[in-house]
């Protein structure tokens, strides 16, 4: 007899955690399915634990950049082993985090894969072994995305690796390429460049974090070249030849072929969606080029299961997931919640110099018709920037002209990840240029340059 709840979740990252929680919140009878770590990727082998060894990168950096300050020391010297541990202890302590979470609110968790098994019905299994059946009126699939794998370049845990190998190396590499330059890409780069390594990070397309602002990518750009890191655009690897425990990336870019040799290559040109063996057959779920497609409510084309997070349309990021989950379980309550607008969803990056971005960037503005004004804004004529020793990098603003209203806004430089929020409630709030000029900046702050921006796009900029 299968146990019957009201809502099922099967996957316990941070959409699926965030849902049933949501629904328990609502008087739900919840249960999670989850087959291997609560939290998901992001929290155990994505945003969290990259995070962590990002801030022991940026602690290094500023370990061997001591003298700006007025310090010195000698001998300055990491243990890699206990860098990598630290940034697991950190993952585990949240999902145990998480774990007392769903306890806390009554949901019940089951370990084990989930799968579809008829209408209203989930078959749980473990090692290929049955678990449990239950059934709910309503399921939502959040089961997640996974590296996408070149041909040629499949990850062998060794030579070759995906975000997964790069976040618990056994050593440092001193020789590092880098295939992708997104989000993931651009920050395991920086972290092995800023902890001593020899940093090759290439890009087919001609800039690299492609989906930001022209401007930003430049900068960042420009930013690695003067760190030392070797970035190589509109660049495609024909092939990897693996010579013991190095290899040598064939490289294609600007007509010309060359060798690049290294000691690790991490692959990190996006993802696929989960969608093997969740029971997706015979359903009327639709599937597009492997993530599931859904309405603005998570509804998928099968009544009662919905779909969430990275395994359905992008953006792909953490906090899109666990919002799109609420949004699911308000509908399902009958709460008639708003549809997530996916152009007030903020972006971040978190290299060094960290980008953050939301809304439209300039380009995609006038391609959309809008006659825009432009600030920007530049951390050099920022007090507390400069008293930090972080003086580079800026803030841009796209307004439309006519309206006023903020279309875009693009940030490249110290803690801009903390700040980018600023300007996603003033998008979510529909705010004008208007308000965000009579808003009262704190100083000295890094946030003043955000205003400054604005003003710039007015002709009323003041400390530039």
């Amino acid at each position: 007899m299968a146990e019957q709840f009201d809502l099922v979740v099967v996957g316990g990252g941070p959409g699926g955690y965030v849902s049933a929680i949501r629904a328990a919140q609502l008087k739900m009878k919840v249960a999670l399915v989850e087959r291997e770590h609560l939290g998901g990727i992001c929290l155990n082998w994505g945003c969290i634990p990259t995070k962590a060894l990002l801030r022991a990168s940026e602690i290094n950096h500023l370990l061997h950049s001591l003298d700006h300050y007025g310090f010195a020391a000698d001998n300055v010297r990491f243990d890699f082993a206990k860098v990598v541990k630290r940034s697991r202890n950190v993952a585990n302590q949240l999902s145990m985090g998480v774990k007392g979470l769903l306890k806390k609110n009554k949901v019940t968790v089951f370990d084990g894969h989930g799968k579809l098994a008829g209408p209203g019905k989930l078959s749980v299994t473990k090692d290929g072994k049955p678990v449990a059946d239950i059934a709910a009126k309503h399921i939502i699939l959040a089961t997640g995305a996974r590296a996408r794998v070149l041909p040629g370049m499949e990850p062998d845990g060794k030579l070759i690796w995906t975000y997964k190998e790069a976040l618990v190396p056994p050593a440092m590499p001193k020789r590092l390429i880098v295939i992708g330059s997104g989000a993931i890409g651009s920050e395991f780069a920086s972290f092995f460049l800023n902890m001593g390594a020899e940093v090759t990070l290439i890009e087919v397309l001609d800039r690299i974090l492609p989906v930001e602002d022209a401007e930003v990518s430049a900068f960042v750009h420009k930013s690695f070249t003067k760190q030392g890191m070797k970035v190589i655009t509109g660049a495609k690897v024909q092939g990897v030849r693996k010579e013991g425990d190095s290899l040598a990336a064939i490289v294609e870019a600007g007509g010309k072929v060359t060798e690049i040799k290294a000691d690790r290559l991490i692959s990190a040109v996006g993802i696929v969606g989960n969608v093997e063996d969740i029971g997706l057959e015979g359903t009327k779920v639709q599937v597009d080029r492997t993530h599931v497609v859904t309405d603005a409510m998570g509804r998928t084309g099968e009544p009662g299961v919905y779909a969430i997070g990275d395994l359905t349309g992008p953006p792909w990021l953490a906090h899109k997931a666990s919002h799109e989950g609420v949004i699911t379980v308000e509908a399902i309550a009958g709460l008639h919640p708003h549809a997530m607008d996916t152009l007030n969803i903020p972006g971040c990056t978190y290299c060094r110099p960290q980008v953050a971005s939301v809304g439209l960037t300039e380009a995609a503005a006038k391609e959309k018709g809008h006659e825009v004004k432009v600030g920007r804004f530049p951390f050099i004529g920022n007090g507390k920037a400069i008293a930090l020793g972080e003086p580079e990098g800026f803030v841009k603003t796209v307004f439309d002209a006519k309206t006023g209203a903020l279309l875009g806004a693009h940030m490249v430089g110290p803690e801009v990840t903390e700040m980018i929020q600023g300007y996603t409630i003033a998008r979510t709030l529909e705010t004008t240029e208007a308000e965000l000029m009579h808003t009262v900046f704190p100083h000295p702050t890094i946030s003043e340059a955000m205003h400054e921006s604005v003003l710039d796009a007015y002709g009323r900029v003041i400390h530039i």
